[in-house]
């Protein structure tokens, strides 16, 4: 017998240890089912579950659980990153409380601190993922996915580090990988380069100096610049102007002095400058602004860089600021230009300043040599494949994001200065020269042949950007450079499930290496799922102290309900607000699921094996089996089309309310009765709906179904787990569309009495009388059929038939509900007082009218619009819509009163 109450603690480890002892979750390469493939989105090897893992997974879950039950050899390939900053900050730090730094510049050894080598560092680091690596996959675990863990990868291990080895020689011998000096995102602290991926644009409250630039051979004349960075301004090879500027175009061909610098340079004619903003003139520092370094390579200008790797003013600056801190700099230039006379101003003025998302340091563009990727070229091919529909984005607009940065990439900094991940196989000779090799044998080979005799070689100090052996997932998981038959039977894969935010570090960089090393793309289908906000949509983050652990409320509501609120949320193209409450209502819902499946289980309804729904004689059975197989279909239609949020809320329509709130109630008479043929019918027909909507259910919340299968769900032990049990299918014809009117009609007519009994506040234990009028031939055999239910569920206390006559004025305090071709009557002058519930309802009408006009007039403001984030004007459009619903509800109820 199930327990009274539903226990997720109790289930959740018990479950999923058998679902993994039983090899549920391993691909089938040898079969010859249907392959059907997920690569999921590598997690980092430090990380511990957020609520974007809980989604991702829960989503990915959700399709490799619905397509195993359906057949698919399923192939959900796990693995985690080895996250090469993140990772290599963990150890350093434990390193560091052992008094040990890293042998490398500005490691600051001394007194008792000792230092460590690469290679000893290195063994640190693979030390430290042994014992605590694996952690992010034991909490997915405790959300109940499912991937195949015997083929689990790292992006360090030993196969995929050879297929990074082999991708790089190949694109640098195609010409495609080379050295350059770029701007880069430069961490002053952790003296690395870093992607915009980890860069956080913090808005803060600053500066903004405008500074007098002397212009040449004009006594007393300036062009005046704003900065809100005065110490870059030692590194100025320019000033531009707009072409079309009339104030400026005797000037262009001319040049001014820099400033405490004294170095002539020139002006320029240059799109990059804003009439319309400040004096419309701009300084030029190609060596420390993004935007700047491209104005100079369109002109040819000097790229000057005056900060060093620690953010300090280098040799390349004037004495007096050389070894000073960025910011301190600052305060000397600007009191050393206001003691000349060329400071004109400085207003309050609020930008938004890169930190490093790590180190916490604000982020320098700084100008180094380092490891590109000529990503252009292979975006190409990539933008092709999206554009003939080769592969498709879900939901679609996002192809226009990746369109719009794929059409505009720039070269791709692939290299870190880092010890911990793929370090780049290339040895420099005595000169410099570069050998780009596999092997360093190979490399020596290299360079031997190259100088006539053999040479001592260097090794590239450098790593790979993680994001590089992330690009070559889903190939080299399935053991490429190798031709392995995995590797011909899962690629490409059927869908990509992931965030918005990496289509372009992650999402993109797939597309090129697939396209480039496959000729195939890496996946047919990129399913976009959306942000995971707090209820009122801010972006969860420490700092606002908003963060919802999904482990708490795995914790408190079981991972069932954390499962399926975040299915039933995930519509496509809105955020997710998350609130616990939602959790705790998803919670209830599994517990409605168990105490039904309690009562099947106490009304002895088992499986039959030989029941045969088309032999239905009653119209309740005959109903709900229909209803089943309408709702399959309807979560089919959705999941095929990534609606998760449509396919969850079918399911929890259906299982709440027409099986547990109309299929139980009705059947309760006859289960109770004394016809043996009705009941056993009965009994079979709900066993049998009951198995097929815990199979329905199953990939949203697998803990409760798969416990509930085995214990009343199954026929026998032979039938198995809930997690390879098929997919509901069934014969034609299980759908009476005549039945469904039926049942229909009578489940509206008892909600619409249900509805006006609690809009005018009768007491829940009055018994009212019900009057038919003008009832057809059909309506009234509908209400005999199903008179005890329908006396039974709305409370009535007895049913009449008035005589059928047309435009007859309504009975003196009734109310009517016109229901097709009848009209319900319900006298409600004795249970109800009129005049207080007219009175209570327009009070109630008015209040909500007054908050609505609020909000309109909020949404009518045009600065409120252009102001408030996005998330915060969608939330008052909710209100709103939901104010006026309510008003129409309000307002419908007091219409009924007025005809009292």
């Amino acid at each position: 017998m199930l327990d009274k109450t539903f226990r997720p603690a109790e289930v959740e480890a018990r479950q999923y240890r058998l679902w993994e002892e039983s090899g549920a979750f391993a691909a089938r390469p040898d079969s010859s089912a249907t392959p059907y493939t997920i690569m999921m989105p590598p997690p980092n090897v430090t990380g511990s579950l957020h609520m974007g893992h809980a989604l991702n997974h829960t989503l990915q879950d959700i399709l490799i659980r619905y397509h195993r039950m359906r057949g698919f050899d399923t192939l959900w390939q796990p693995g985690t990153d080895h996250a090469g900053i993140a990772t290599q900050m963990v150890v350093e730090r434990q390193l560091a409380q052992e008094g040990i730094v890293l042998d490398r510049p500005g490691a600051g050894a001394g007194g008792n601190v000792r230092t460590i080598g690469r290679e000893d560092f290195v063994k640190k680091v693979w030390e430290w993922k042994a014992r605590s690596g694996d952690m992010i996959t034991r909490q997915l675990r405790r959300l109940g996915t499912t991937p195949d863990w015997s083929r689990e990868r790292f992006t360090m291990d030993e196969g995929l580090s050879a297929a990074v080895l082999k991708v790089f020689v190949d694109l640098y011998k195609q010409g495609l990988i080379y050295r350059d000096k770029r701007l880069v995102n430069w961490d002053p602290k952790l003296h690395t380069a870093i992607s915009d991926l980890e860069v956080d644009q913090r808005e803060v409250k600053g500066h903004l100096w405008h500074l007098r630039y002397p212009i040449e051979g004009r006594d007393g004349a300036f062009i005046v610049v704003a900065t809100t960075r005065p110490e870059t301004m030692l590194g100025d090879t320019a000033v531009a102007v707009h072409p079309d500027d009339e104030r400026y175009k005797d000037l262009v061909g001319g040049h001014v002095i820099l400033p405490l610098v004294g170095r002539r340079i020139p002006i320029i004619a240059d799109t990059h400058a804003d009439p319309e903003t400040g004096s419309g003139a701009v300084k030029i520092t190609p060596a420390h602004d993004f935007n700047d370094f491209e104005v100079g390579r369109r002109h040819g200008l000097e790229r000057i860089n005056v900060l060093d790797e620690n953010a300090c003013i280098n040799d390349n600056a004037p004495e007096a600021y050389r070894g000073l801190d960025r910011y301190v700099a600052r305060e000397r230039i600007i009191a050393d230009l206001e003691a000349q006379g060329l400071l004109e101003r400085v207003e309050d003025h609020t930008l938004m300043l890169p930190y490093g998302d790590r180190s916490g340091v604000v982020i320098e563009p700084w100008l180094t040599d380092q490891w590109f990727l000529d990503a252009a070229a292979l975006a190409k091919p990539a933008v092709a494949a999206v554009e003939d529909g080769r592969t498709r984005f879900v939901p679609q607009q996002w192809e226009n994001t990746y369109f719009e940065w794929m059409r505009n990439i720039q070269p791709w900094c692939i290299s870190r200065q880092l010890w911990w991940g793929h370090q780049i196989p290339a040895w420099y000779g005595p000169d410099g020269e570069v050998f780009v090799e596999a092997t360093e044998e190979a490399a020596r080979a290299a360079a031997a042949k190259h100088y006539g005799k053999e040479v001592p070689l260097r090794r590239d100090d450098d790593v790979l950007d993680t994001w590089f052996s992330s690009a070559l997932w889903p190939f080299s998981t399935l053991g490429w450079p190798e031709q392995t038959p995995e590797l011909k039977r899962y690629y490409p894969t059927d869908v990509l499930v992931t965030g918005f935010d990496i289509i372009f570090f992650w999402v993109a960089r797939m597309m090129m290496m697939g396209l480039h090393f496959m000729g195939e793309v890496p996946f047919r289908t990129v399913y976009i799922h959306a942000l995971v906000r707090d209820e009122f949509g801010q972006k969860m983050s420490k700092s606002k102290g908003n963060i919802i652990d999904p482990l708490d409320l795995i914790d408190r509501y079981g991972a069932d309900a954390l499962r399926f609120t975040l299915a039933a949320l995930a519509a496509q193209g809105r955020d997710i607000k998350l609130s616990e409450s939602r959790v705790e209502g998803y919670r209830n819902f599994a517990t409605k699921l168990w105490n039904a499946a309690r009562f099947c289980q106490m009304n002895d309804c088992r499986p039959d094996p030989v029941f045969d729904p088309k032999s239905c004689a009653q119209p309740v059975n005959r109903w709900i089996v229909g209803r089943v197989v309408e709702t399959t279909g309807r979560v089919e239609e959705a999941l095929a089309a990534y609606r998760f949020n449509d396919a969850a809320n079918a399911l929890y329509h259906f299982i709440w309310h027409e099986f547990c709130d109309w299929h139980l109630e009705f059947a309760k008479p006859t289960l109770a009765g004394e016809d043996e043929a009705a009941k056993r019918e009965t009994r079979a027909a709900t066993a049998w709906v009951l198995g097929r909507l815990l199979r329905l259910l199953h990939p949203f919340m697998p803990f409760l179904t798969e416990e509930l299968w085995q214990q009343v769900g199954r026929s026998s032990e032979k039938e198995g787990l809930l997690i390879t049990a098929d997919w509901p299918t069934y014969p034609a014809g299980l759908v009476d569309e005549a039945v469904a009117a039926e049942l229909g009609w009578v489940i509206r007519l008892i909600t619409e009495i249900r509805a006006v009994r609690s809009e005018m506040n009768v007491p829940p234990a009055a018994r009212i009388p019900m009057l038919l009028r003008e009832a057809g031939p059909v309506a009234r055999a509908r209400v005999d059929s199903h008179r005890e239910s329908i006396m039974r569920l709305a409370r009535l206390e007895s049913i009449g038939f008035a005589e059928d006559e047309s435009g007859r004025e309504p009975l003196k305090g009734a109310v009517q509900i016109v229901l097709d071709e009848a009209t319900v009557v319900l006298p409600l002058a004795g249970f109800v007082d009129v005049a207080q519930e007219k009175a209570r309802l327009t009070k109630e009408i008015a209040k909500v009218a007054a908050d609505a006009a609020k909000i309109e007039k909020k949404l009518a403001n045009e600065q409120f619009l252009a102001k408030a984030p996005a998330e915060v004007v969608e939330d008052q459009r909710e209100r709103l819509a939901e104010a006026v619903q309510t008003q129409k509800r309000l307002k419908g109820a007091l219409d009924r009163l007025a005809s009292m």
